[in-house]
């Protein structure tokens, strides 16, 4: 599939979005109050994917602009929904809404082990910046990525 309906989350879909972060990342969430806090921090913007219309989300992103910089916080698809083309979606929405209020620059952090997201980033057009060692609660590395917009 590779149509999916992508909306803005407001302050009700905390319990929603910290039930998909944690079914996302299990062990490696952030917890239920700091995903719930993400969708009012200042200048955040959280995205909810899902595969129709009126379906529940089944994948988000947070993303937080800082002046002409962005910040890509998190981004997460339920395991049944992984490698079908929801968090490139997702991703590519937030690549668009940043050129629209004249971002140059989107970086993000993440875990040196995880093959299928440096992949994705890659193919989406972001380059080494500068890596982190222990960045992760599991003492992984994580990869400094930037895309320029």
């Amino acid at each position: 599939m590779t149509e999916w309906v992508i909306r803005i989350a407001d302050p009700e879909d905390a319990s929603v979005l910290a039930d998909l972060e944690a079914s996302a990342f299990g062990p490696a969430s952030w917890g239920r109050q700091a995903v719930a806090e993400g969708i009012t921090a200042p200048h955040v913007t959280t995205l909810l994917a899902a595969a129709s219309e009126g379906e529940p989300a089944e994948g988000f992103v947070l993303w937080r602009q800082l002046a002409d910089e962005a910040e890509l916080l998190t981004i997460g698809v339920l395991p049944g929904r992984r490698r079908q083309g929801m968090a490139r979606s997702l991703l590519r929405k937030v690549i668009a809404d940043a050129r629209l209020v004249s971002i140059r620059r989107l970086f993000l952090e993440v875990d040196a082990g995880n093959a299928p997201a440096l992949e994705l980033y890659e193919d989406e057009g972001f380059e080494p910046a500068g890596r982190r060692p222990r960045y992760y609660q599991n003492g992984a590395d994580a990869v400094v990525l930037c895309k320029a917009l």
